[in-house]
């Protein structure tokens, strides 16, 4: 299998808005927070199976009703169309959820 290439400077300018760079690591990085646990341990499950789909998975933490994801593609050691692609499809997710602040 051929490496995965890491983000272009080009490629780059598109992460989805409501993600942030890093600082230290080339990874994008997003906290959601919701109504309770039970919708963050939701949303959290909702990912687990889009990850699964996609065969990528985010590194996360979750504290009551905050989950915190971080997407880097480990065999690139770095960002790749990969991780954007995720970051689109967990912001779809979002999209519809109940929840209280959707951003950091």
């Amino acid at each position: 299998m051929p490496p995965i290439a890491k983000l272009t400077k080009a490629q780059r300018k598109h992460i989805p808005p409501a993600w942030e760079l890093v600082e230290g690591r080339d990874a994008i990085a997003r906290a959601f927070r919701f109504a309770d646990f039970s919708a963050a341990f939701a949303f959290m499950t909702r990912v687990a199976l889009l990850a699964e789909k996609h065969d990528h998975h985010p590194e996360w933490s979750n504290v009551y009703n905050r989950v915190d994801v971080v997407l880097s593609t480990h065999d690139a050691r770095g960002l790749t169309q990969r991780d954007l692609d995720m970051a689109l499809a967990i912001d779809k997710l979002v999209g519809n959820a109940p929840m209280g602040d959707a951003g950091s």
